[in-house]
């Protein structure tokens, strides 16, 4: 088995199980009653929404990494147009 086809059929299940601990992990009873102030000024509650905003936005870039990957042939047309461009501008 190639590497890359490896790549492909894994990367789906690591998305879904990120996926999956972050909606858990959004469920966070524990700091509803809590008054801790992070930095002095924000409740940790918030302080926890922006770890997982943040969390999902790294989760997100990661999906579209694995799940929509340049294909060859559109990388190649990529890179001559880009190629192209540079020798235009010289």
């Amino acid at each position: 088995m190639s590497d890359s086809s490896s790549h492909s059929s894994t990367g789906p299940w690591i998305i879904a199980g990120l996926v999956l601990l972050l909606l858990i992990l959004h469920q966070d009873t524990w700091f509803w009653t809590d008054d801790t102030l992070i930095f002095g000024f924000m409740p940790i509650g918030m302080f926890w929404h922006v770890c997982i905003s943040i969390a999902a936005s790294l989760t997100w870039a990661l999906a579209t990494k694995i799940a929509w990957p340049i294909d060859e042939d559109d990388e190649a047309a990529i890179i001559a147009q880009q190629a192209a461009g540079e020798e235009t501008a010289e």
